[in-house]
């Protein structure tokens, strides 16, 4: 518990302290944040502000995450280095992504093709790499078979062990991509993204925790115990991803001083993605991170309605933050009360998991 205490107090003080550092330089060299001309009229202040703050929050998580490992003595296992890398690299594309916008001074960055290709990269070989490094127990980092509170019967390796590995593949760039761009989409209020990611990650930390105590790979492990690879790595790095937003948070907050920028959202919902691959729950994730998945469906029934009923609409404006912008609300408003649908989402998922395994304890335990 110590390293993981230190994993989150160091990567929030880090991004903290070097968030501002970080604000002067982007200043010092005008790179600021342009708006889309058709978003709401009132966003139009933000032009400017600093965007590309994601570069800390990754940073300070990295950093967060080895100095928790280092004071156990030991290097990261394979686990949690997967998914960091998952996370750096879907960041570098949405560096990219970021630099482009604000080179050529620009609303848009990469073309939708070369997004998808650089999600798709980073994504196939994180999934191919998540099936190899078997533990002393034969467990790999990840699973071929879905999973919702734990690896469930569907398993993709039915068909063959080659057939399995694509199918894998396929379903899991299906959740990096559709993280992503949910936290992407979601990035659109400040600190509307920075706050619903500390409440998953910070639900994540419990959810790995309580795995590690109840890990099979103890001698004495109980008869429904879970059957993953390395739970004590994820759990530092989910802690440490919570502190670096926490940090980031503080200068994130309406008014921001600074946006995380596709650097930071890609790299966000990447480490969503990986975080609920290693510890088997992958369906249990669209829970806890309600608030993400419902701010997604706002914008795929906002085009899907559009397209059918020839130009109408459901909403005033997609994703749903913005229709409550344009009926009146405050940004803070509609910011506090998205936090604490995320946070309940959230409650439920814990609810939902915890009550799995006591109703998976042998009669009278």
């Amino acid at each position: 518990m110590t390293a993981i205490v230190l994993a989150g107090t160091f990567s929030m003080l880090l991004s903290l302290f070097a968030t501002p550092l970080l604000i002067r330089y982007l200043n010092s060299h005008s790179f600021g944040q342009f708006i889309r001309h058709d978003g709401p009229a009132t966003h139009m202040v933000k032009r400017g502000t600093p965007t590309m703050g994601g570069i800390v929050i990754i940073v300070a998580a990295v950093l967060g995450w080895l100095g928790g490992n280092l004071f156990l003595g030991r290097l990261p296992n394979a686990s949690s280095l997967l998914v960091v890398l998952l996370m750096v690299g879907l960041g570098a594309v949405g560096f990219i992504d970021d630099a482009i916008k604000i080179t050529r001074e620009r609303s848009l960055g990469l073309s939708p093709l070369w997004k998808i290709v650089g999600q798709g990269a980073v994504g196939i070989t994180f999934a191919i790499l998540a099936l190899q490094f078997p533990d002393e127990n034969g467990i790999t980092p990840a699973s071929e078979a879905v999973s919702f509170l734990r690896d469930s019967a569907l398993d993709l390796a039915i068909w063959g062990p080659g057939v399995g590995l694509v199918l894998f593949v396929i379903w899991a760039n299906f959740l990096i991509t559709a993280w992503s761009n949910a936290t992407n989409l979601t990035d659109g209020l400040d600190g509307l993204a920075t706050g619903a990611s500390i409440i998953f990650f910070g639900a994540y930390t419990i959810i790995a925790i309580w795995q590690y105590y109840q890990w099979c790979g103890f001698d004495d492990a109980v008869a429904n115990c879970y059957e993953v690879r390395d739970p004590r790595d994820i759990a530092i790095l989910a802690v440490a991803i919570a502190g670096a937003c926490v940090g980031f948070l503080w200068w994130n907050a309406a008014p921001a001083k600074i946006f995380m920028g596709d650097t930071g959202s890609l790299a966000l919902g990447g480490a969503i993605a990986g975080v609920t691959i290693m510890t088997r729950t992958e369906l249990l994730g669209a829970i806890i991170g309600g608030l993400f998945v419902i701010i997604v469906a706002s914008s795929v029934l906002q085009i899907g309605f559009f397209k059918i009923s020839g130009g109408k609409r459901i909403f005033k404006m997609a994703p749903l933050h913005h229709h409550f912008e344009l009926l009146g609300w405050p940004e803070v408003n509609i910011v506090i009360r998205f936090w604490i649908i995320a946070g309940v989402a959230a409650g439920l998922g814990i609810g939902i998991f915890y009550a799995e395994w006591v109703a998976a304890l042998p009669a009278g335990a």
